[in-house]
């Protein structure tokens, strides 16, 4: 009896550390389908402390959407297009009485998408507005149709998705567990994927192999 809990102590040592270490979730790790709101900043993006409707950007500024499966505001995925005022509204004049705010739209990944459809190609756009605008009302100037729901959560952009909001799903994606990216955008949507193996799964690998010496030296020392 002792040896059969040792197993199986050993065993979820064995898991424990895999997970801990390569960083690899239980499978019942869920997180939510949403638009995140982010607001340009020196350093790229920030995620935003506050929602659309009530951040108001002053002229010269930027602010990011990005469509996504995140678990948390800790782990969502940002716009992956660079936070550039200058190149998306350079061929925007001011004008007195307004202000230009740059609009930066990440449909995400088809991993990410919901069921049946497909996540448009990233795009930016200059939105030329009134002075005491929103961010809300910068991205309805330039992203419509926006679809709302009744607790005043964005849930469509330029009409993507056509249905669902901040619905929550299992895994890190549309419910094949595909992980999310935030590599660069191209113009086509597309993404450069790394086949190699990562850092952290090589020393996850190594941290099992100890693991299962020190099993097997323990089973040894128990039979002697």
């Amino acid at each position: 009896m002792t040896s059969v809990r040792g197993g199986r102590a050993l065993g979820a040592l064995l898991l424990a550390g895999l997970f801990a270490v390569t960083g690899i979730a239980p499978a019942h790790a869920a997180g939510y389908r949403y638009w995140s709101f982010w607001q340009g900043s020196g350093a790229g993006w920030a995620y935003a402390t506050q929602g659309p409707s009530g951040a108001r950007p002053g002229d010269g500024e930027t602010v990011g959407f990005r469509f996504a499966v995140s678990q948390d505001s800790k782990d969502a995925a940002k716009p992956r297009a660079a936070a550039d005022f200058g190149a998306v509204c350079d061929r925007t004049p001011a004008e007195d009485g307004t202000k230009r705010v740059a609009v930066v739209l990440d449909f995400g990944t088809a991993a990410d998408a919901p069921e049946g459809e497909s996540p448009p190609a990233a795009r930016t756009a200059c939105a030329r507005v009134g002075g005491d605008a929103s961010a809300a009302e910068a991205l309805a100037a330039v992203a419509k149709p926006l679809r709302y729901d009744s607790a005043a959560l964005l849930c469509a952009i330029a009409g993507y998705p056509r249905t669902g909001c901040g619905e929550q799903v299992s895994g890190n994606g549309s419910g094949n567990g595909a992980k999310k990216s935030d590599a660069p955008a191209k113009a086509d949507g597309k993404d450069d994927g790394d086949s190699g193996p990562s850092a952290g799964l090589i020393a996850g690998v190594a941290a099992v192999v100890v693991l299962g010496a020190a099993a097997a030296w323990q089973a040894r020392r128990r039979r002697g």
